[in-house]
């Protein structure tokens, strides 16, 4: 199991995929992907190689270890990427090695299956409830949409009385029985955020993600008396000292940490127990590919916590790609009612359609996400 070579692919729609090879010839995939600094990712990647070369994939806690606390600079979002996707690439290797999924190397399953849920809308949302209607058809039970479009730092009760109308024009197309998630991206200040989380009691949303961006943590407090829903976040934190803090507040009720930004499987699956220690439940975050979503998957299916996963099907953002396109064995991710089955394959499941990797990362991409502005010219969170 020693490490030969690590090579490295930017496909669409905004992705990058790593494949690690053994001297024996054994293939692990990993996503070491942060969307709009892909080759910023790829050069972080292959900085780290030479602490990979010639190692063993086996021992995967040394390598975590040393690819984080061997160098003097750590964390954020660009090195705990780069260590995500080398690390879910070697639970691939290793569970493809031992012929098991990721999950029994985490001690096991502890569901049949996992709850899942799907994107309607996009950015700026519209015809939601005609993408509600075709994701239950799909197979969901439960969908997310952002709450609004761009968001001043105080804007008019007008703006926020069209948002909630929008939202719930949702809640009335699928019924209270269907799970509603409610995500205000970061786009809402503490002033507007207040009045939005109250008024939108009545639908009753399965949750409310990051009302305010992660870096306003101590906001969370105060935010929490306005809603009775579920408050989630996290797809901005990046490792357990980052969620630390978070915990400590006592004020969140499902966490998001993301399986290519989180420092991968390794680091994840810690910060679900410390979570479940604070009895705190896991959503994985995942907009993202497909060996993204299999590295969540694992995770869900070893974690007593987790709760749903947030999955990057169909999703608005994949425009000249989707995540079902790469694979060979798309019914891995097969959805029936509302559910995903435990995958039974070895490592982390996906059969990557390595022609179609090749051929789309002749072309690459470019991607960067939007920059907003508001009437005055100012910018606006996206």
């Amino acid at each position: 199991m020693i490490i030969k070579k690590l090579e490295l692919f930017k496909v669409a729609p905004r992705w990058v995929f790593l494949k690690i090879t053994t001297r024996s010839g054994l293939i692990g995939w990993g996503e070491p992907a942060i969307e709009g600094k892909s080759d910023t990712i790829i050069a972080a990647v292959r900085e780290m190689a030479s602490y990979l070369i010639g190692k063993d994939a086996r021992n995967i806690e040394d390598i975590w270890q040393t690819l984080y606390r061997g160098a003097f600079y750590r964390g954020g979002p660009i090195l705990m990427s780069a260590i995500a996707g080398i690390d879910q690439a070697l639970w691939d290797l290793k569970g493809k090695a031992l012929d098991v999924p990721v999950y029994q190397l985490l001690g096991g399953a502890v569901r049949d299956k996992m709850k899942i849920y799907g994107w309607i809308g996009g950015d700026k949302p519209a015809q939601v409830v005609e993408g509600a209607h075709k994701r239950m058809a799909d197979g969901f039970h439960a969908v997310k949409l952002n709450a609004c479009p761009d968001m001043e730092w105080i804007d008019s009760p007008q703006k926020v009385g069209e948002a909630v109308e929008l939202i719930a024009s949702v809640r009335n197309a699928i019924g209270y029985d269907k799970g509603l998630g409610i995500d205000f991206h970061g786009r809402v200040h503490k002033g507007m955020a207040k009045m939005f989380m109250a008024e939108l009691n009545y639908l009753k949303p399965l949750f409310i993600e990051e009302p305010v961006l992660s870096e306003n943590l101590e906001v969370f407090a105060n935010l929490a008396g306005y809603t009775s829903a579920p408050i989630a976040t996290g797809e901005r934190l990046y490792s357990r000292w980052d969620f630390k803090r978070l915990f400590a507040l006592g004020v969140v009720d499902i966490i998001q940490p993301d399986l290519s930004h989180a420092g991968g499987i390794t680091e994840v699956k810690k910060i679900a127990a410390m979570a479940e220690a604070y009895d705190v439940a896991l959503a994985p975050h995942c907009p993202l590919g497909p060996i993204s979503l299999a590295a969540a998957l694992h995770i869900d299916f070893s974690c007593i916590n987790a709760v749903i996963q947030e999955s990057s099907i169909g999703i608005h953002y994949n425009e000249g790609a989707d995540l079902l396109d790469y694979l060979s064995n798309p019914e891995i991710f097969r959805i029936s009612e509302g559910y995903v089955d435990r995958p039974e394959l070895p490592g982390l499941g996906v059969q990557i359609d390595e022609e179609k990797v090749a051929e789309m990362s002749r072309a690459g991409h470019d991607w960067k996400n939007p920059v907003w502005r508001n009437k005055d010219g100012s910018i606006t969170e996206w």
